[in-house]
């Protein structure tokens, strides 16, 4: 979208924008930002962000900050920073020279908040925690004031700077806005904007050791960095009259406006980054980027794309109110983007082999496949036949029922590319299991050959015994097992899958012998998978599966369309 054409039916924040821009409310300019704090890796929810707010910008020819909202030092970490801007650009998305910190208005936010003492809009306060809790009142009741609110403005001054210069103990003192203990909104009962903790900063050291509440620096700093538009998720609303009364209180014109968008609930997905956290702390995943993770790094080293993740942004939209989508539409958005981009391979997981016992023995020949049938641009390859081949265990059964179309004792099934083939005999050990299968071939069906128009309903995938390479395959699914009544959503630890990984030794034609790390594939009948960014070798090759071929969501849209 980049007319205003485009604008006509489209989601509520543009129509906000465009009224904007109608009244002139900022001078025809669309000013946003992207606000992570690194205290973790980004997730699939911050990538719905990142597009909302890049994306505008790119719509309005207008700029998005990345700011770090770096204000509590006792979770953040410089790799965090480095992994945030690592994944905003993978997404396709450049914050040009306008990368910030709250970090760097530490000493602005600190004036500042000493202007709302001399305005008489703050205090200091010797209530613990525990007590200001006690204060506090509830949804019925009005809180109550602490006996440290009056203090004059003087004194407040004194103990501020004596707060900064170190002199009070960690939790002793903080200083609150002073705005109404009645307030129906409990985020207004004379809320706390700074606290005193001694902590390193990633960037700033120990020279401070006050920091400033997110719901003071986040309005401070979106007003310094002249931001129009201060799009946050719906869980901010209630936080909205101190976002305005902050800045209107600092006399701030015109000041940026919050506005608040739903964030993305997606099914058999972990959305908190809490949880994340915990599930690399305790070893139970390899790390933020494992692949059966939701973080942004974990779908990039899995294989998803960024062209996919945008798609899947677009689709889902921008709504008022919370929703959960279903995962299998971004599935579907994968899909689309690799069924014409990934190369086309065979990949036998549970290999059984299959002996042609007419084929003459110590003969090979090479035949011809297309890389991508959607894309002939990517041309072909040749693949190696010979007399002993691999095909998949799930593809053979001794007593078929009806209607299994694959191969079985007296069944014919054409080998994709190659010939069609037919069970004879089968192989078994002392313990009755299936060692191999027997077949014959038909030389005349091969692609050319007088017969090769012979239809049969099976169409089975395989690689050469003689020429295939060994490949670790990572079967990944979800974290989360689907939702059972009576089960809270939130509650992970009831719905954790046991079967999230299977890993399986596969046999692979020889072409993927060359896959470099992060290549795609599509595996024929199986799914599309990519080489691992960080454990594969050329010696030692890790595919890690994207997602199956099956798109329940294609199925579901097809119904209702």
């Amino acid at each position: 979208m980049s007319t205003d054409e485009s604008f006509v039916s489209t989601h509520f924040i543009q129509a906000i924008i465009n009224e904007d821009n109608k009244s002139n409310k900022y001078g025809q300019k669309v000013h946003t930002r992207f606000p992570p704090e690194p205290n973790g890796y980004l997730h699939i929810g911050h990538a719905k962000s990142i597009c909302l707010n890049f994306g505008l910008a790119l719509e309005y020819g207008g700029q998005c900050n990345l700011r770090f909202d770096d204000t509590n030092p006792s979770k953040e970490e410089t790799e965090y920073v480095d992994s945030i801007q690592e994944d905003v650009h993978w997404l396709g998305f450049d914050w040009q020279e306008r990368r910030f910190y709250a970090s760097d208005y530490f000493e602005k936010l600190y004036e500042c908040a000493c202007q709302l003492i001399r305005d008489g809009k703050a205090f200091v306060c010797d209530l613990t925690a525990e007590q200001m809790r006690e204060h506090r009142g509830t949804l019925t009741e009005p809180g109550k004031e602490s006996p440290c609110r009056n203090r004059s403005v003087e004194e407040n001054l004194d103990l501020f700077a004596r707060m900064r210069a170190g002199e009070f103990a960690d939790g002793s003192r903080t200083l609150r806005a002073k705005i109404d203990m009645a307030s129906p909104n409990l985020n207004m009962r004379d809320p706390v904007l700074y606290r005193i903790m001694r902590a390193h900063h990633h960037r700033t050291g120990d020279a401070w050791c006050i920091y400033p509440m997110y719901d003071y620096a986040h309005p401070v700093s979106d007003a310094l960095e002249g931001i129009t538009h201060s799009i946050c998720t719906l869980e901010f609303e209630d936080h909205r009259p101190l976002y305005d009364w902050t800045l209107t209180a600092l006399g701030f014109d015109p000041r940026p406006q919050q506005i608040e968008f739903a964030r993305l609930n997606l099914t058999r997905t972990i959305m908190s980054k809490r949880y994340l956290r915990r599930l690399v702390e305790e070893g139970r995943v390899s790390g933020w980027d494992d692949p059966r993770m939701p973080t942004i790094s974990g779908l990039r080293r899995r294989g998803y794309t960024a062209a996919a993740i945008r798609d899947f942004c677009e689709r889902i939209g921008v709504a008022k109110s919370n929703s959960q989508v279903d995962v299998a539409m971004l599935e579907h958005c994968v899909r689309e983007d690799l069924n014409a981009k990934a190369a086309r391979a065979m990949a036998v997981l549970r290999p059984l082999k299959v002996v042609i016992t007419n084929y003459p023995e110590g003969q090979e020949e090479w035949l011809s496949a297309e890389n991508n049938p959607e894309n002939p641009e990517m041309g072909e390859r040749q693949i190696p036949f010979g007399r002993e081949l691999y095909i998949e265990q799930e593809d053979f059964m001794e007593e078929p029922p009806k209607k299994f179309f694959r191969l079985a004792p007296g069944k014919e099934v054409r080998l994709k590319h190659a010939y069609i083939i037919c069970c004879e005999e089968v192989v078994k050990d002392a313990e009755g299991n299936i060692l191999e299968v027997r077949c014959t071939y038909d030389a005349d069906t091969k692609s050319g050959g007088p017969n090769s128009a012979k239809k049969v309903k099976g169409v089975l995938h395989w690689v050469s015994a003689a020429h295939a390479k060994k490949a670790q395959v990572r079967l990944y699914d979800y974290l989360l097992l689907p939702e059972e009544e009576g089960v809270e959503s939130t509650d992970f630890e009831k719905r954790m899958n046991p079967a999230s990984l299977e890993i399986v030794e596969a046999m692979v034609e020889p072409s993927l012998a060359a896959a470099t790390p992060g290549a795609h594939y599509q595996f024929l009948r199986t799914g599309y998978f990519c080489v691992d960014t960080v454990e594969s070798k050329a010696d030692a090759l890790v595919f890690n599966r994207v997602v199956g071929l099956r798109d329940s969501w294609a199925k579901v849209q097809k119904n209702q369309g």
